[in-house]
């Protein structure tokens, strides 16, 4: 696995052993950055937020792309030290801050600093449920705004809803078992 674009192009990034972890492929990274490229622009001065980031791969990818600043959540400490190597290995270490804590409780954190996210990465387990949970809380979320996009990762096999409270899918790709969905905001109260 490795950085793709940007100014750490070509950066190999640590991976844990075994299965516990499945990071985003090279070929998926690449149609989903053409996607939000196309989507968002440059990604120049976007807070970015990686939940469940396992690696710290798409997070990594939208700094090495610009992004100025990123928020990683995990609650595996085997994942938060992984991240933390890949930060320093790519240089990104003063521009990130990474969470060893269950998403819920992070989102908590995060909304309590009055923190907002121009793009969110949402990547859980798959097939475990926690795609439409996750979605549900980030709609209610006060970390989201008009100018949010939402990537949510799931497993071609699952079906998500198109739209949860004010999150509204706007596109949907599917690359063998992998599918990404794009969401924006709709104006709160506009439901």
């Amino acid at each position: 696995m490795r950085v793709i674009g940007g100014s750490a192009r070509g950066r190999r990034l640590h991976t844990p052993r075994g299965l516990t972890v499945r990071p985003t492929s090279d070929k998926v990274k690449e149609a989903l950055f053409n996607i939000l490229s196309n989507t968002l622009g440059p990604l120049d001065g976007c807070a970015v937020l990686d939940i469940f980031a396992g690696t710290g791969n798409l997070g990594i990818e939208a700094l090495s792309r610009g992004a100025k600043n990123a928020v990683f959540i995990d609650n595996s400490r085997n994942s938060t030290t992984i991240i933390s190597q890949n930060l320093s290995l790519t240089g990104f270490t003063d521009r990130s801050q990474v969470i060893l804590k269950d998403f819920c409780q992070a989102l908590g954190l995060l909304e309590s600093a009055g923190r907002i996210f121009q793009l969110v990465f949402l990547d859980p387990p798959y097939q475990k449920g926690l795609i439409e949970k996750c979605l549900e809380q980030l709609q209610k979320s006060s970390i989201i705004d008009a100018e949010t996009v939402v990537v949510a990762e799931f497993s071609s096999r699952e079906d998500i809803a198109d739209h949860h409270g004010c999150l509204q899918q706007i596109d949907k790709r599917v690359y063998g078992d992998t599918a990404l969905a794009f969401f924006t905001t709709l104006q709160k109260g506009s439901i």
